[in-house]
């Protein structure tokens, strides 16, 4: 693990090739937004130096803008956006003001292998990763490009999801059997999210993702991109060559209730087996019981201790405790809770690198949700390596 004052990480290696690595960096925010992009890199590259990560490990970027409608062209023209040898990274820019007081911050993630990974951009918004017998295919800033005129949500909604079901059909999948986490971006979320709940609903159901079969994780959350009337922006992950058996869904009753008995399509978790780990993408988790309520309205610290709650039961159902988080990004309506949230989640989970940005969530009486991944390891010869 790297700790500095502006940067964190955590790296798990597992008994085949490939460690993985989670960086978060916060630039000095005394600086301006050309001084943060320059220090950002800076302490990027230093943090990539200290753990000892080739050119070409990079896999995706996420960076948390403060105002994308006048940053998202600067950073996408910096050395953010593509790897130390000129390979591509899947790059994500989204709106969501850092706490830190910064103008942006970064969470990364690196696969260092000996070989090298073999990566491909697919179109500017989708990058391929090739490992062993499977395909991981990153998808950033799925949007509309709306810049003239409004689009109703829900199109856009559609949009933005025929769009990714095209091209992962072009790599031989669907929607349904290959793409394992999504992260939706609503701008004004307490007045658009429900039309783009309804939305997502219908087109799940042609897709035959419904409580019967499976829905996908996610995170439905305010955020933006740079066009002025795009209302929904999606990132996502999808990976192909599955095997049977791969793949296995997360929840615990006694804490939450299945996401479809309040109207949302998602899944709590989802458990990604290989030979030698296993990946548990953990959704948006907010302070909610096993009947859908809301628990502890008005106190955010209470909040934050529930919705860990709520995480650890769901890593509960996939054989794996807080411990293996690689990473967290902790959502706060309200930028006054940040150094309460922040202090607090220091003292519960030190040694998780953890981004805090603004970011209201799907109900006015959450005031913090949380997400992350986790890995562990594991011996299933009999399952593809990682």
């Amino acid at each position: 693990m790297l700790c500095t004052n502006k940067t964190i990480s955590k790296s798990f290696f597992g008994s085949s090739r490939g460690g993985e690595h989670f960086i978060v960096i916060e630039p000095d925010a005394d600086l301006d937004l050309a001084g943060q992009i320059e220090d950002l890199e800076r302490r990027y590259a230093a943090a990539r130096r200290a753990l000892g990560l080739a050119p070409g490990s990079a896999v995706f970027r996420r960076v948390f803008l403060s105002d994308a409608m006048t940053q998202a062209k600067r950073v996408s023209e910096s050395g953010l956006a593509m790897d130390e040898d000129g390979s591509p990274v899947a790059l994500s820019l989204i709106q969501q003001p850092p706490l830190s007081q910064a103008k942006i911050a970064l969470l990364a993630y690196h696969v260092d292998d000996p070989r090298g990974l073999r990566k491909k951009c697919l179109t500017p918004r989708h990058v391929l990763i090739e490992r062993e017998s499977l395909v991981h295919l990153w998808t950033t800033g799925l949007c509309c490009g709306a810049e003239d005129a409004p689009i109703a949500v829900a199109r856009q909604t559609r949009n933005v999801f025929d769009s990714l079901i095209a091209v992962v059909a072009g790599l031989g999948g669907t929607l349904r059997d290959n793409c394992v986490r999504t992260w939706i971006y609503v701008k004004d979320v307490d007045i658009f999210y429900n039309d783009m709940v309804v939305s997502r609903r219908d087109l799940f159901t042609e897709q035959d993702l419904t409580a019967k079969t499976h829905f996908i994780a996610s995170t439905g959350i305010e955020g933006a991109c740079a066009h002025r009337y795009d209302i929904v922006v999606v990132d996502a992950y999808s990976i192909l060559g599955l095997a049977p058996g791969q793949i296995s869904y997360l929840n615990d009753f006694d804490y939450l209730c299945p996401t479809q008995d309040y109207n949302v399509t998602f899944e709590r978790g989802t458990r990604i087996a290989y030979a030698d780990r296993a990946h548990l993408m953990i959704s948006g988790t907010a302070s909610i019981d096993g009947a859908g309520r809301v628990v502890h309205p008005g106190d955010v610290l209470r909040q934050l201790d529930r919705a860990l709650e709520n995480v650890a039961a769901l890593l509960r159902a996939g054989n794996a405790t807080l411990n293996a988080l690689m990473h967290l990004i902790v959502y706060l309506r309200d930028p006054a809770d940040y150094w309460r949230i922040r202090t607090a989640l220091a003292e519960r989970l030190p040694d998780v690198p953890a981004v805090f940005v603004q970011g209201r969530v799907c109900r006015p009486d959450w005031l913090v949700e949380v997400e992350g991944i986790a890995i562990v390891g594991q011996e299933a010869p009999a399952l593809p390596a990682f």
